[in-house]
């Protein structure tokens, strides 16, 4: 990589961290110049981890648009150019579970469920439910792109589905399912994935990756809230049977 890129790189990953972080600061001061009033060491703890916090977010910015893009581009080319479509989608479910197995934003909120619900829901169940759903999306988004079927073939049966399977399922499962959805759609996701996608259909060589590389994401955001609510179906199911 040149000076120049990198010098580029550094800007405008600062200049992105500064617009999200920058807000949230103003919006603390104004609060506690007129409702919040904490002492001085609150506020030092405060801002010092919203500092942590600002440098952690530049470095994995920085590391996302210097490695795990080009990188998620470069294994969507290579598995696009395997033979046969179900072999690529097979592998891109190993990468969709492994994705979003280390997406922070999954873990985080797998652990409030299980903080909220006294440990009856555990983390480790939402994690898997939400990992499993990921990982069929990302295979049927690549045999999509393999096969050229329209995105809508593919969206209006999901959402139907989850219509249907919400009609069933427990309301605390049903509010876990939808945050799911967005969760699953974190960092990793919308870098690595995406990446993948975009390299998948740039490998065939006869699509456009802006219509068939794209939309991946809305299938992440689909698949969690399924198997999510699934797992609801299949928690109730269980108990059920002790109870009978």
């Amino acid at each position: 990589m040149s000076d120049a890129l990198a010098l580029e790189h550094l800007g405008g990953t600062a200049w992105s961290v500064m617009l999200a972080v920058l807000p949230l600061v103003v919006l603390f001061a104004v609060f506690q110049v007129l409702f919040l009033r904490l002492p001085g060491k609150e506020v030092s703890r405060i801002l010092t981890g919203t500092l942590v916090a600002a440098a952690g977010l530049f470095l994995f910015l920085l590391g996302v648009s210097i490695a795990f893009l080009p990188f998620g581009r470069l294994i969507g080319e290579a598995l696009g150019s395997l033979p046969g479509p179900w072999v690529v989608a097979s592998l891109g479910i190993l990468l969709g579970f492994a994705t979003t197995w280390g997406e922070p934003a999954v873990r985080i909120l797998a652990g409030q469920v299980e903080d909220a619900s006294a440990g009856s829901i555990r983390q480790s169940m939402v994690l898997i439910a939400v990992c499993v759903g990921v990982a069929l999306a990302v295979g049927f988004g690549l045999l999509r792109i393999g096969y050229g079927i329209p995105l809508l073939y593919l969206l209006a049966p999901g959402y139907a589905l989850v219509v249907a399977i919400m009609w069933f399922s427990e309301k605390e499962f049903v509010a876990i399912a939808v945050d799911a959805g967005g969760v699953a759609t974190g960092p990793l996701a919308n870098s690595f994935l995406l990446a993948l996608a975009f390299g998948a259909s740039s490998a065939t060589g006869d699509q456009d990756p802006l219509v068939h590389g794209l939309g991946l994401v809305s299938l992440i955001a689909l698949a969690p809230v399924v198997s999510v609510m699934a797992l609801g179906l299949l928690v109730r199911w269980k108990d059920h049977r002790k109870e009978s």
